[in-house]
């Protein structure tokens, strides 16, 4: 137990240093953190919202205009599947009336190939059930209904797609740690520290950014237009800068799926910000291919529902590489281009709530936390030298190098100091000493014994580890089960103890015996005072 190689020892003492190094960035000011070497690491901790302050949104999702917009794909896929049959199956009457699709086959002798055309839409190959009852009446009109389950799994999955869609959209502001999690069916919480203003944060999550390209349907009534009435195979939609409707047909056109990139640019002949996007082969193929048949006709760029452009196709584009053009600033030809990369929300999301959590509340915070820390490792280690003199110091230097880990082990794995975290960080701290105390309690025990010098250190090390490690065990458990079933703040609290569970007993009972065995060898004691 007490022997320890060269080479152990240097290993050992490596990590040592780089325990200490990785912590430094972590306990400067930032002002001192650009004039340190560059071989010091520039990881440091990330603070939570509750300590850096910053912006709290609550988002909520309508189901209702989610189930809209999937009646809408449903209707295109039918309209599309029956006309690539072979042969083509004529179909009319389609109505999306009740939350249903419906329409009539024309030739009765064809619905069993409707049906056949119709399976792999309405098909869920993830749960193997549908999304979409199939019922036959009249002979000849199908009927499409939202299955329960379907509506639950398609809820679900827009919730996570949409979670992600956010996260990427935060993460391309460069902004360190959010917390995004749902919170119940319909809504998700973003929390983003550090950011004090959220208007920003509101206009680029609060875009839905659902791009479509459609041609403009030239031949609709003006004045039914400017009143908002569309004929049959024409939607109506708003121009951006409120100069009126404008009309489009409904289907056909490019889907911003489609979208492989997005960068904000400049208009090379009115120098005014844009934003440059780029199709995949797929997309592109279709944007050329509906500029080469449409030249000479007005498309309509449609954002979120608004028309923000309707330029005239004046040759074919080709390589799928495009330019939108309207009322930008820089900085909202930006967030459209962040908002694009991203991806679309599949589901246009709600603030129903806000608030800012002023920075002057987290330092309080850490200020306070800061000195409860203080005052719990000052008297603990003015305790354990009282009581244990050598063997006690040693226990404070463990201690020390103890929270020095714990720092650098969350900087290196990136992790979000929060409030519940530093109630884990003095928590861990105040309990680090519990190794040390059983091991000097055993230590002596045998010294009572009359065992020898080295017999006793070498069977209180042995003994009392058995308890630590089983303590421990058991500790990880807890703090495991709180990480994976908590969340936000419990999560946070985990963390911080999981992590000093691992970094006190690797100082408390590897680094203090290898201290320990050092000072025997040299000094060769024939008493010990523990």
């Amino acid at each position: 137990m007490l022997e320890f190689s060269q080479t152990r020892r240097l290993m050992l003492s490596l990590i040592l240093v780089f325990g200490v190094l990785f912590a430094i960035p972590s306990l400067l000011p930032a002002k001192y953190l650009e004039q340190l070497p560059e071989w010091v690491p520039a990881e440091k901790i990330n603070l939570g919202l509750d300590l850096a302050g910053g912006s709290h949104i609550l988002l909520e999702a309508d189901p209702s205009e989610l189930q809209q917009t999937r009646l809408e794909s449903l209707e295109d896929g039918v309209r599309n599947a029956m006309r690539r049959a072979d042969p083509r199956i004529a179909i009319s009457d389609m109505s999306r009336a009740g939350g249903n699709v419906g329409f009539l086959v024309t030739d009765p002798s064809q619905i069993d190939a409707a049906r056949k055309q119709i399976e792999p839409l309405v098909a869920n190959n993830a749960t193997g059930g549908r999304d979409w009852d199939i019922n036959i009446t009249d002979g000849n009109r199908i009927t499409l209904t939202p299955s329960g389950s379907g509506n639950e799994t398609a809820l679900d999955q827009a919730m996570d797609t949409a979670k992600d869609v956010i996260d990427r959209r935060i993460n391309a502001l460069g902004t360190l740690e959010p917390t995004i999690i749902r919170q119940g069916d319909e809504r998700i919480v973003v929390q983003v520290p550090g950011l004090q203003d959220p208007q920003q944060l509101k206009e680029l999550i609060g875009k839905t950014a659902k791009l479509e390209f459609k041609l403009v349907d030239e031949n609709a009534d003006p004045d039914q237009t400017a009143a908002g009435k569309a004929r049959v195979g024409s939607q109506i939609f708003p121009m951006e800068d409120g100069t009126g409707n404008i009309a489009v047909r409904r289907l056909g056109g490019i889907s911003g799926d489609k979208l492989v990139k997005a960068d904000p640019t400049f208009d090379a002949q009115t120098n005014e910000p844009a934003v440059t996007i780029q199709f995949d082969s797929e997309g592109g193929q279709k944007f050329t291919r509906m500029t080469q048949q449409h030249t000479g006709k007005l498309f309509a760029i449609i954002l979120d529902g608004q028309v923000i452009s309707a330029p005239v196709i004046r040759e074919p584009i080709y390589g799928g590489v495009s330019q939108i053009s309207g009322s930008f600033t820089v900085e909202t030809s930006n967030q459209l281009a962040i908002a694009l990369r991203s991806g679309a929300l599949p589901v246009e999301l709600k603030i129903v709530e806000e608030r800012s959590v002023g920075a002057d509340l987290g330092q309080d915070s850490i200020r306070r936390g800061a000195l409860a820390a203080m005052i719990g490792i000052t008297t603990v280690l003015v305790m354990m030298f009282l009581v244990y003199g050598r063997f006690g110091l040693y226990a404070n230097a463990a201690l020390i190098i103890n929270v020095l880990m714990i720092l650098s082990v969350m900087a290196l794995a990136n992790a979000t100091l929060t409030l519940p975290g530093i109630a884990g960080f003095v928590l861990t701290v105040g309990a680090a000493v519990d190794a040390n105390v059983l091991i000097n309690e055993r230590i002596r025990e045998e010294v009572r014994r009359g065992r020898r010098v080295f017999q006793a250190v070498e069977f209180g090390y042995k003994e009392a580890s058995r308890a630590i490690f089983d303590a421990n065990i058991t500790n990880v458990i807890a703090a495991t089960l709180l990480f994976f079933l908590g969340s936000g703040p419990i999560r946070g609290f985990a963390v911080v103890l999981m992590i000093g569970i691992v970094t006190s007993v690797f100082t408390a009972v590897v680094i203090t015996r290898m201290w320990v065995s050092g000072w025997l060898k040299k000094t060769r004691p024939q008493a010990l005072n523990v």
